[in-house]
């Protein structure tokens, strides 16, 4: 299309975004929306070194370390949720930004915690803005890409995780050798929080709503100056105002949709349900990671450790993020995720039934780094990708929302337990083996219930969850 209103009167309006290459106005909403990932990971992940350092300064008990390894995943999960269906209802442009100001209270506020309620309740805060911005990142960068692209740049945003989780342990290591007291270290690495989350705000609320949600909440003029700017026709200047599209639904209605359209939850089931497995090893591990280190190495320092973490992220984790991104096009998201699942659970079922490895650090830490490998070249990776594309436009943030809220379930379950898991002899075998169990599941179920969504419009896609299918629709089956 040569203009923006020829784009919008076509009777595919949306043909230049989905044949375009990578815009300059792209690049832009995956940093935008990759930012508070980063944010996401530094948060979530630097709470394991803090427990470490106020376990014996507080004097908390295995169960007061639980629920702050794993209060802020379960809030997490609500805020995914709630967000989701708003910004279904009111559009993603008129809440975006204001999760990170959330989220960012929430770090402050944990930063100046006098005790462990406060600090529980402030970890609580934080985890509804951190929740709050899957579903509506996700979808943002689902519907500014192209179909040929989308795998990649939903990636991409995902992949800013991958720097926090070399940031946290990073600032950690040098807060540690720096001399500061463990009081001030801790403090200093829960308020840094708040800085990624705090500098995007302004760029999130100039952004345009996005060209699918304005069409279909009747913004035509909006949804073609979106068009434009993402395909690099337009000036890209900030939008101006709130937006006017709207989607006339009630709370229920999405929900409603969801449930009564079987081929929609049969996806559904299986985004929400694989997402729940894998975090409740991923969580569990990498939350729990200062522990099992200590386990395998008593008389360690907590400075050596967490560059132990640091190793393993960059050595194994950051590369799976980049081959993840590299071939999310290309292979497609069910082979990666089921394969990542299948390594995810060798890998630990090897560590879990061969008790003689964990007293030995080298042999486990390169099972256990290609365990990170797989999981990010994987279900890490593709859980977050899949249903901001499987489902139509006026239920995706919704179904994204249920299935990052029920990762963060399966999150909290494993940062919970794993403690536990741990706290008795031969505890990293234990927890290895109960881990491999559950990417088992997540493996077959992604066999049964998930389909292929690449080189996919998303309206091609909206298509099919509309679809009448055949008997076999239920198993992800998609129409001839």
């Amino acid at each position: 299309m040569s203009t923006s209103a020829e784009a919008a009167a076509s009777p595919d309006p949306f043909a230049a975004i989905d044949d375009s290459k990578i815009s300059r106005f792209q690049y832009k909403i995956m940093f935008v929306s990759g930012m508070g990932f980063f944010t996401d990971a530094y948060d979530l992940f630097v709470i394991g070194i803090v427990v470490v350092l106020i376990e014996t300064q507080w004097k908390l008990s295995t169960s007061q370390v639980s629920w702050l390894n794993s209060a802020t995943l379960l809030a997490s999960a609500v805020g995914a949720i709630v967000f989701g269906r708003i910004a279904d209802i009111l559009g993603r442009k008129k809440i975006y930004g204001y999760e990170v100001l959330i989220l960012a209270a929430g770090a402050i506020a944990s930063a100046f915690s006098p005790n462990y309620t406060f600090l529980l309740v402030s970890r609580i805060i934080l985890g509804i803005g951190i929740g709050g911005d899957y579903p509506v990142s996700a979808t943002i960068m689902s519907e500014y890409s192209s179909k040929a692209t989308r795998g990649k740049m939903v990636g991409l945003v995902f992949s800013m995780q991958g720097a926090g989780l070399v940031v946290g342990p990073l600032i950690a290591a040098i807060l540690l050798s720096s001399g500061a007291s463990d009081n001030l270290t801790w403090r200093l690495l829960l308020g840094f929080g708040a800085i990624p989350g705090l500098a995007v705000f302004y760029l999130r609320r100039q952004i345009h709503e996005t060209p699918r949600f304005a069409m279909a909440g009747g913004a035509a003029d909006e949804a073609a100056a979106a068009i434009a700017d993402a395909t690099g026709q337009g000036a890209g200047k900030p939008s101006k105002g709130e937006s006017t599209a709207r989607h006339q639904q009630s709370v229920a209605e999405g929900y409603l949709k969801l449930l009564r359209n079987r081929r929609m939850l049969t996806w559904l089931i299986g985004t929400a349900g694989a997402w729940a497995l894998l975090d409740f090893c991923y969580y569990g591990n990498s939350i729990s990671q200062p522990e099992i280190l200590k386990l395998l190495s008593p008389h360690a320092s907590l400075l050596h450790n967490v560059l132990v973490q640091l190793a393993i992220v960059c050595v194994f984790a950051v590369p799976g993020y980049i081959v993840a991104v590299m071939f999310m096009d290309k292979t497609g998201r069910k082979s990666i995720q089921m394969f990542g699942f299948f390594m995810m659970a060798l890998m630990f079922g090897i560590i879990g039934l061969v008790p003689s490895i964990v007293k030995h650090a080298w042999p486990f830490l390169i099972l256990y780094g290609i365990s990170y490998f797989f999981t990010e070249f994987g279900p890490n990776m593709t859980t977050f990708i899949y249903p901001a594309e499987l489902f139509p436009t006026d239920v995706r943030t919704t179904a994204h929302g249920i299935s990052a809220g029920a990762g963060k379930m399966g999150a909290f379950a494993g940062a919970f337990l794993f403690p536990d898991f741990l706290a008795v002899t031969h505890g990293i075998n234990r927890a290895m083996t109960i881990a491999g169990v559950v990417a088992v599941l997540g493996l077959l179920l992604t066999l049964a219930a998930l389909p292929e969504t690449k080189g996919k419009s998303l309206e091609q896609l909206e298509e099919d969850a509309y679809a009448e299918t055949p008997a076999k629709a239920g198993l992800g089956v998609q129409p001839a």
